[in-house]
């Protein structure tokens, strides 16, 4: 009998998430699932690890071809959990997600659910975050579901170059709307931060973070980036290093540097 794949599925939703449960769903139609994730939401942990308290994990399922954990740690926390004490060999694929909220832009270095997919990156593990443009907890996600599914099998069957990723957003649309998939560049945009200074039933004063998303492309298209196949109703596929040297200021920066004996 075949080996199948082993997939590695986590997320930064929380363990009741229901876009966790449909991953998960696809992910065991192409291999054995071993899946784990943080007990509460994670959102905006991005690459974000536990190293002042232990880590717990309880295993909640367990059935031929399943298994499916729940940890007190953030998502990359889980992964390397996965990686170094749950799997007896290192996973053929790492499945994140599918995450209630855009991932798209400058919010890939916020995310949990994409921290998650580059550090499978960084252990030279395909790796695929995937996204629905929803935050309502019970969402439909079909549509990525659907796109999953062909990815998923693209990746078993092509693999991707070490140290790259996929992040992957899909728009929020009834079943049969999408228009199809596109490979993008991430868009030059970032998150205008506002704080609302608000007050305590005990007069102290906090803070609540909100804000909107800005896009620095040229009149707000910038065709052929996520943001832009995102509005056509196509998901979009970034493709995106772990190794984040700006290598084309390499050359540029060189009269930066000095020895120590010519100071």
């Amino acid at each position: 009998m075949e080996n199948r794949p082993i997939i590695l599925v986590t997320n930064d939703d929380g363990v009741r998430a229901k876009g966790w449960r449909c991953l998960i769903e696809v992910a065991r139609k192409f291999g054995d699932v071993v899946a784990i994730s943080s007990k509460e939401a994670m959102s905006g942990m991005s690459h974000a690890i536990t190293i002042k308290e232990p880590l717990r994990v309880k295993l909640l399922e367990d059935e031929p071809g399943y298994k499916k954990y729940v940890s007190n740690g953030t998502p990359v926390d889980c992964v390397k959990l996965a990686f170094n004490s749950l799997l007896e060999e290192k996973p053929d694929l790492v499945l994140s997600g599918i995450n209630h909220g855009s991932n798209s832009s400058s919010s890939v270095l916020y995310s949990g659910t994409m921290g998650a997919a580059m550090e499978g990156a960084v252990n030279h593990i395909p790796s695929i975050g995937f996204s629905l443009l929803s935050y309502e907890r019970d969402a439909d996600f079909r549509n990525v579901q659907e796109v999953a599914e062909k990815l998923i099998g693209r990746v078993l069957k092509e693999g991707l170059p070490q140290g790259v990723c996929l992040n992957v957003n899909v728009p929020d649309l009834p079943q049969g709307e999408l228009e199809g998939i596109r490979i993008c560049s991430q868009a030059n945009g970032y998150w205008k931060e506002e704080f609302q200074k608000r007050t305590d039933p005990h007069g102290r004063d906090y803070y609540w973070l909100t804000g909107f998303f800005q896009n620095r492309e040229p009149d707000g298209k910038g065709e052929g980036t996520d943001e832009w196949a995102l509005e056509r109703k196509f998901a979009s596929v970034v493709p995106v290093n772990t190794d984040l040297t700006a290598r084309h200021l390499l050359r540029g920066l060189k009269h930066w540097e000095e020895k120590q004996d010519e100071k």
